[in-house]
């Protein structure tokens, strides 16, 4: 059933409808991989960092400078609640991500490399970002204080 039919109408095929809600919760549960080339390969490995302090979660960085800040764990946009000053965590940022550049101190996400989205637009507003660090919305609270070292690529969990 289109669009204008239902409009026109106001019957839906609830059954399609349930069908598209599940295949969208079963895509949200996707974990993407740290990095993904041009041709689709995952590339899996881990860091080698001495440089790094103990228990500091590593990645790559991407935009120089250190930030302090409230670590906001957001999986999707339609529910970031940001505040000036915060740090954001996610898997990954598009595009439609790009106003909460604006009120954010620093970036982390679970995907990336130099060239993605928010690695770019990190460099362009001059904010702290480390990306590809694996498993960082599961590794950090919503809420908890973090140090992310752009510089370096590492992202620390300070004591609450």
């Amino acid at each position: 059933m289109n669009c204008r039919k239902v409009v026109r109408t106001g019957e839906a095929d609830h059954r399609l409808i349930r069908e598209r809600a599940e295949a969208f919760a079963g895509h949200q549960a996707v974990v993407p991989p740290r990095v993904l080339t041009s041709d689709g390969e995952a590339v899996t490995g881990s860091y080698r960092r001495q440089d790094v302090p103990a228990g500091a979660l590593v990645g790559l960085p991407v935009s120089t400078g250190i930030v302090e800040g409230r670590a906001r764990v957001v999986l999707d946009m339609a529910g970031a609640d940001l505040e000036a000053g915060d740090v954001l965590v996610t898997t990954s940022t598009d595009p439609s991500w790009s106003p909460v550049f604006v009120t954010i101190a620093g970036l982390v996400t679970e995907v990336g490399g130099l060239m993605p989205h928010g690695a770019v637009v990190a460099r362009e507003y001059g904010l702290p970002a480390v990306v590809g660090v694996e498993r960082a919305t599961r590794s950090i609270r919503d809420g908890q204080r973090i140090r992310v070292n752009g510089t370096n690529g590492c992202v620390e969990v300070l004591a609450d």
